[in-house]
């Protein structure tokens, strides 16, 4: 929701005029829930309503709204059947609204799917964050190089934190926030995990590393008196099982999909979860 928020401001501002496509209503399997939103403009669209034929037809119908003008909200139930090429089986009623700033200030506020502190701007690090940008989530991007953050591109859910003592930051995050750990120094790694640890109440905890790392930073965290427990809480190494290659990007993306996971088994009172529906593309 925050890039399609981002997407839209930039279209008001530049005056590129279009039309938003809204589910106002979901029936049965679908492939997005109500409220899911896309853009479109004559040459170019943003966000999903959920692909295939459902989201072709209502481009074409947003268009041609657009040339023939579109004074007031208009509405249309599209069944997801044969007749569409579709075999979910349910239903959507799709609203169609010109774009405008009133619009989007009407839009309910993203509560994101969770919370992130970040340490480490190396080559992971940005090709986590490059994946992030797109998500609705909130991220502290945290490292204590201010040049290590030169070539990434802004992101309006990711704050880069640029400060000399990483580890105070871990105070500062809310309860049930996520953390990943993997700046370029060992020892670095180990205060902010220590950090981390002591607090308790993480919602995850990931460490870059191997087991071999793991077992020699369990040893020092034991006999800093850091229970089992706690430990055992403590993803290292990092990303989903199975998935080989060291390349950031390979990296990057098994770990994001850990923090998806992570985050759609969490309970729906502190994480803003969705039902999964069936795929449409």
């Amino acid at each position: 929701m925050n890039a399609l928020r981002d997407t839209a401001a930039a279209w008001i501002a530049s005056g590129r005029m279009g039309i938003v496509v809204e589910i106002a209503r979901a029936e049965g399997s679908v492939p997005r829930e109500a409220g899911t939103r896309m853009l479109v403009a004559e040459d170019a669209c943003a966000g999903t309503i959920g692909g295939g034929h459902l989201e072709w037809e209502a481009i074409a119908e947003a268009r041609a709204l657009l040339r023939h003008g579109l004074a007031s909200a208009y509405e249309r139930r599209v069944a997801l059947g044969p007749s569409l090429g579709q075999c979910c089986g349910g239903a959507v009623l799709l609203r169609y609204v010109r774009l405008d700033a009133a619009v989007v200030a009407g839009w309910p506020a993203a509560t994101p799917r969770f919370v992130l502190q970040l340490y480490g701007a190396g080559h992971v690090g940005h090709a986590i964050a490059r994946l992030l940008a797109g998500l609705d989530v909130q991220v502290q991007w945290i490292d204590g190089r201010e040049e290590a953050f030169a070539d990434a591109p802004p992101a309006s859910n990711i704050a880069r934190v640029c400060v000399d003592a990483l580890d105070a930051e871990v105070a500062l995050a809310p309860p049930g926030a996520y953390y990943l750990v993997l700046t370029h120094d060992h020892d670095l790694d180990w205060r902010i995990t220590e950090a981390i640890l002591k607090r308790g109440d993480f919602g995850y905890l990931g460490l870059i590393g191997s087991r071999t790392k793991r077992a020699k930073f369990e040893r020092r965290y034991r006999a800093r008196g850091i229970a089992d427990a706690t430990l055992a809480r403590m993803t290292c190494p990092i990303g989903v099982p199975g998935i080989t290659g060291k390349a950031p990007e390979v990296i990057a993306i098994a770990v994001v999909a850990q923090l998806l996971a992570v985050s759609s088994a969490a309970p729906a009172a502190t994480l803003a979860a969705t039902e999964p529906g069936c795929s449409a593309a």
